[in-house]
């Protein structure tokens, strides 16, 4: 149950209406259709209409088994209500877990349902919940979407209580972000509740239901900017306070108090960050409120997105460790595991305390026995350094170094010492991407100056949003060569990398192309093979990015230096 309520693009939690199927179906929803009956929609729906048809075609009679294009095998109804349906269904093809959506061909909004699913389809922005199929097929029209069992829905993780600051600062600026990029390719949720907000297990937001929410129910919007811009202020408001931003208790939160109106979030609950406070008011600034300090309200994500990245930075609270409890010796380490007591148990004995360790007979011996050996170490250590000193002023020159070899003879060419290999050319290596990754500032890894970088774009987590394996930068060295040592220095945090290498005379297309060498973590990683290789060709090969500044993930070379 807690994998539906968290993985399926769900449209009962942000619909208002009452599913049709029976009451052991309603934890599906989160109890969010109900809570938005009684809120009655006004703050929403007001700005939002229906299609206007009053005979709804009933959902499609399927039954758990059917296959959909000899693919997708539907297993568990999510929802049944309005003429639709939602299923968590599974790909056979790709063998996972899929989520889809069903209403008959003839239903009044089936023709908008398939265009919100390929409109949003092409937008592609991992930030969403991702179509992956819109399909008419006879007398159905179904949409296939990701489904996501690993990520929790926001209505969940409020019902623990309000978030941290710095998890709703992550909420706000993330949602909007997101929203500003979609409205940007013309894309509207209006329907953005908690219950279509989604944490995955490494922090990331995901939000479901772009356009196709909407699109399902009728709704439309005079003012969509508007519309999906208080709503991602009342979800920061209702992340910093644990309540509903009006007076209907809604998705399973409390409303305001009637007649007191919208009042900052930090009036509502105690030691609320006061930046995010004002920043909800202004996002939610419309009928009749006024955000504080009389600041411009956002009414656009794009306008909120800006107005989050000029706030400082709010920074994850330091992790707390609890003290291990005090050692206490059991009566076997005493010595009377299985003896009597001698004394009844009320009784307390004393405890003899021993004198320190070499403060007894035995360990004053002991001291002056270790003082001895001492000196008499120091006088040999000084008697041999004299002899090689004096022995040396005797030689005439220096001796030649020289090497035993394995026939007992003596090679007089002794090792020779590592020396700088130069880089003659560098380019970017993304052939798991979109195959570029800043080629522009590639040079600036072997230009011998620490204040240039080459960087990668930005992602949504350490691992390149789950998207890739890694991206990096191939060194040419003009031909081939031995390479002991790569030494790599990088800005803005600790990056894990690894030295891959191979001596064919072209690049290979693929990672797997090149032998893995060595690999490190760190912000300046020395990458030493077991033993040198030839190579013409190496691979600096980021897999894991720091953190920057602006809030995405980002890995930046500053250096590299190679040595033979």
């Amino acid at each position: 149950m807690a994998e539906r309520s968290t993985a399926a693009v769900d449209v009962a939690d942000n619909s208002g209406d009452e599913p049709l199927t029976a009451k052991a179906d309603a934890a599906t929803t989160d109890g969010t259709a109900q809570a938005e009956d009684a809120e009655g929609a006004s703050s929403k729906d007001a700005q939002s209409g229906q299609d206007g048809s009053d005979a709804v075609p009933a959902s499609p009679d399927l039954h758990s088994g059917h296959k959909l294009a000899k693919r997708y095998r539907l297993e568990e109804c999510v929802t049944r209500l309005d003429g639709f349906s939602s299923w968590r269904a599974v790909d056979e093809k790709l063998r996972r877990a899929v989520g889809v959506h069903l209403l008959t061909a003839d239903h009044p909004r089936a023709r908008s349902v398939l265009a919100a699913a390929r409109s949003s389809a092409l937008l592609g922005d991992p930030r969403f919940v991702q179509v992956l199929d819109a399909v008419e097929e006879g007398d159905l029209v179904y949409v296939v979407h990701e489904w996501l069992p690993d990520a929790t829905e926001l209505t969940a993780l409020l019902a623990a209580g309000p978030l941290e600051a710095h998890d709703a600062y992550q909420l706000v600026s993330q949602i909007s972000q997101a929203m500003a990029a979609a409205h940007r390719e013309g894309l509207a949720h209006l329907r953005l509740t908690p219950g279509a907000v989604l944490r995955s297990s490494t922090g990331q937001y995901r939000i479901r239901g772009l356009a196709v929410n909407a699109a399902l129910r009728g709704i439309t919007a005079d003012q969509p900017l508007r519309t999906d811009t208080e709503a991602i202020g009342a979800l920061l408001y209702a992340a910093l306070t644990r309540r509903w931003p009006y007076e209907s208790d809604a998705y399973g939160l409390s409303g305001l108090p009637k007649d007191l109106g919208l009042i900052p979030p930090d009036q509502v609950r105690a030691g609320v960050h006061r930046g995010l406070s004002e920043l909800a008011m202004r996002a939610l600034a419309n009928d009749g409120a006024t955000a504080s300090r009389q600041e411009q309200p956002c009414t656009t994500p794009d306008e909120l997105a800006k107005a989050v990245a000029a706030m400082p930075r709010i920074l994850p609270p330091e992790p707390t460790f609890t003290a291990p409890p005090e050692y206490q010796r059991t009566t076997y380490q005493q010595g009377t595991y299985g003896r009597p007591s001698a004394r009844p148990a009320s009784a307390t004995q004393p405890v003899i305390v021993p004198p320190p360790p070499l403060q007894s007979r035995t360990g004053k011996a002991l001291k002056w026995a270790v003082s001895a050996l001492l000196i008499a170490a120091l006088g040999l250590g000084s008697w041999q350094l004299a002899e090689t000193v004096l022995n040396r002023k005797k030689d005439s020159g220096e001796p030649t170094p020289t090497q035993t070899t394995d026939n007992g003879g003596v090679d007089n060419k002794a090792a020779e010492p590592s020396k700088p290999v130069t880089i003659v050319g560098a380019q970017d290596y993304d052939p798991l991407g979109d195959g570029s990754e800043k080629p522009g500032s590639t040079k600036n890894v072997h230009d011998g100056d620490t204040s240039s970088f080459w960087t990668t774009d930005g992602y949504y987590s350490a691992d390149f949003g789950r998207l890739k394996e890694g991206v990096g930068v191939v060194l040419d060295l003009g031909k081939v060569q031995q390479v002991g040592n790569v030494e790599v220095s990088f800005l803005g945090g600790n990056t894990s990398v690894e030295l891959r290498t191979t001596e064919d005379p072209s690049i290979p297309q693929l990672p797997g192309g090149f032998t893995k060498a060595a690999s490190g973590s760190g912000t300046k990683v020395s990458l030493k093979p077991d033993k040198p290789v030839q190579a013409r060709y190496l691979l600096v090969w980021l897999t894991e990015l720091p953190l920057s500044d602006d809030g995405n993930y980002r890995g930046k070379i500053s250096d590299i230096k190679v040595t033979s």
